[in-house]
Formats: C-alpha cells, sequence, structure tokens
C-alpha cells in the first residue's frame, strides 16, 4: 500500500494494531510498558501510512493559541479541596499573566464516560502548552501528553520519564529528615507512618523516607505503614485503626497536615495528650500546621514556588529557550513546633 502522509492520525494507526491511542502513542515514543512486538508493529504500521510523529504539536507551535493549560487527572479529586491545588493555581496563573497568556484548567469527573482531559486538550488546539500536577504513577496518559509533541512541564516526581521535564522537591529526602527529627532530637522509637496514596509518586517517596531513617536506626523490622489519601478523615481513620488495634506507638509521620490533623483529634478525644503520649509531625506547611494546639512540626514544601517555576519553565520552552529533559527539585524546610515535643510553637 503506497504511504498517505494526510490526514492519518494515531487513531488510524491504533486502530489497525488493534491498540489503543495511548498504547500507539507509548509505543512511538519508545514506552518501557509496551512490548517490544507492540512496538515494532505500530512502527510499521506508521511509516506503511505515512504517519508524522508530533505533528500535532508541531501545528500546535506554529499557531500559538495564547494560553496554557493545567491538568488536573481524575484520579485526583481529593485535590479540588485541598490548599495543594491553589497554590498550585497560584503559581501557574502568576507566571502566565507575566507571559500575558491565558489558563485553562482541564480535568474530568469520569473519565471513563469520555474522552480523557489530556486527549481534550491536545484534540483542541486551544493550548500552547501543559503543566500537569498529582498525577497517578499507572496513568498513561501522561506518557501519551508526552510523546503527543505538545510541551509540557510536570509537577512533582516522574522517575519512569526520564525525558520529560518536571519540577519538583526531594520527598525522599524530606521525609527522612522529619522522621529523623523524631528519632534523634525527641528519642521516639515505636513510630507509624500514615502515606499518602501509594499510587502516586508522592505517597511512595514520602513512605520510603520514613522507612530509611528507621532502617538507618535498626529500626527497619518495626516499621509500620498504614495508607491514607491525604484526607483529614483518613488520617483520623488510621489512627482509630492503630489504636484499637493495641498495637503500641510513640509517635505518627504523617504525609501531610490534614491527616496529621485528623489523627491528633482522635489522640485528643481518646485522651491521650500530643506530644507526651505520642509525638506527632506533617507535610506540607500550607497553612494548617500554624493554626492547630499544639502547631504541627511538619516540613515546608514550596507549592506555589513548585508550580510558578513549571510555567516559567513552560514558557522558555515554548520560546525556544530551553530543550531536552529537565529535573530539577526544589529544597524544602523542617518547620518545628509543638507537636513532636519542641517548644517552638509558632508559625
Amino acid at each position: 500500500m503506497a504511504p498517505r502522509s494526510h490526514g492519518v492520525t494515531l487513531e488510524d494507526i491504533a486502530q489497525r494494531v488493534g491498540i489503543t491511542r495511548a498504547a500507539a502513542s507509548m509505543a512511538l515514543a519508545g514506552s518501557s510498558r509496551i512490548s517490544e512486538k507492540t512496538k515494532q508493529a505500530v512502527r510499521d504500521v506508521a511509516a506503511e501510512l505515512g504517519y508524522v510523529p508530533n505533528s500535532v504539536g508541531r501545528a500546535l507551535r506554529r499557531q500559538r493559541a495564547g494560553a496554557i493549560a493545567l491538568i488536573v487527572p481524575n484520579t485526583s479529586h481529593h485535590v479540588f479541596g485541598h490548599t495543594y491545588f491553589m497554590h498550585v493555581l497560584t503559581g501557574v496563573s502568576t507566571s502566565a499573566n507575566a507571559h500575558d497568556a491565558q489558563v485553562i484548567v482541564s480535568t474530568n469527573a469520569d473519565e471513563a464516560g469520555g474522552v480523557s482531559a489530556y486527549e481534550r486538550i491536545i484534540r483542541s488546539g486551544t493550548a500552547d502548552g501543559v503543566i500537569v500536577t498529582s498525577a497517578a504513577i499507572d496513568d498513561a496518559n501522561v506518557e501519551m501528553l508526552v510523546a503527543s509533541g505538545l510541551p509540557v512541564v510536570l509537577i512533582g516526581s516522574f522517575p519512569y520519564l526520564p525525558s520529560a521535564m518536571s519540577i519538583g522537591a526531594d520527598d525522599v529526602a524530606a521525609s527522612t529528615l522529619v522522621t529523623e527529627h523524631l528519632l534523634t532530637v525527641h528519642g521516639r522509637r515505636r513510630l507509624m507512618h500514615v502515606s499518602g496514596p501509594l499510587d502516586h509518586q508522592t505517597g511512595i517517596d514520602r513512605r520510603q523516607g520514613f522507612l530509611a531513617a528507621l532502617a538507618d536506626h535498626g529500626l527497619g523490622e518495626d516499621a509500620w505503614v498504614v495508607e491514607g489519601d491525604m484526607s483529614e478523615e483518613s488520617g483520623a481513620a488510621a489512627v482509630v485503626a492503630a489504636l484499637d488495634s493495641g498495637r503500641p506507638f510513640d509517635g505518627v509521620v504523617f504525609a501531610n497536615d490534614d491527616m496529621a490533623f485528623g489523627g491528633m483529634q482522635v489522640l485528643r478525644t481518646r485522651g491521650l495528650v500530643v506530644p507526651t503520649d505520642a509525638a506527632v509531625v506533617g507535610f506540607d506547611d500550607f497553612g494548617l500546621a500554624r493554626t492547630t494546639t499544639p502547631g504541627i512540626t511538619t516540613i515546608r514544601v514550596p507549592a506555589e514556588r513548585m508550580a510558578r517555576e513549571a510555567t516559567d519553565t513552560l514558557f522558555a520552552v515554548l520560546a525556544g529557550q530551553q530543550a531536552g529533559p529537565l529535573h530539577r527539585e526544589l529544597p524544602v524546610e523542617l518547620v518545628t513546633r509543638g507537636s513532636c515535643g519542641c517548644h517552638v510553637d509558632m508559625p
């Protein structure tokens, strides 16, 4: 069959091979999630049909839309009710305003019912580039987006996408730091970790940092991890379950401040004193940790700055000033307050 270079889409290739559009995109990008047999089949069909990779991205760059997209996947429904999203939106908007560009927020309540937030942006041509935040590690759409040719900068850590651009923080080191604080400064030895969702890199990395600190102190066999979802309710539920189990603990490392607050409320209602009976630390420092009694010792994450720098990077790509893989980690800070036992109960 003679090649036909006009009007050939990824959908055409996907249908011919018998796979999804996302899988076809990842195959052309060389994703490790796609088998070599399928990759070769996709390449063969693409050559036969005369498909030109990244044609969508090039077309979008030729005619600017004057807008960028902020994609919040449907897997992160909790984000909109969390202060984190407001920090991210502020950072993205600050940069976009400086570049006289609009911000389009794209998400899905139910991706199964229609085109994903990712594909909607790719097909519509309404955005010159994309910022992605809070994507799950098994979200194949992220790889599809990176492979589409549309400029993309990710907020967070994406070790499985070495060719992508990302701005984040070293959650492993930060979680190790706050756990070490309980171990070395306050002498706590029976620690529990209430993690974030373990299908997100943030949850995995903060758990890894906790486990690393315990292992360094010879306490690896005593590690206790309970998975939460970053909500106040899940933090409370984790502490209820821990107390009801009868297993003793003298400190809790929560993966964020919302869960720490929920857990502290339960400890108080059960007649336990923070930090005397159980020291508590959190993560993020987006505001809540400064208003509780006692204040929550936490890791201050520069979410707004991460979003602003990610967006600045995106505009640098659009201007031809930045190319190639980029992975930048911004510094975080341990902020001590009363919940761990430090007498530094101040903002």
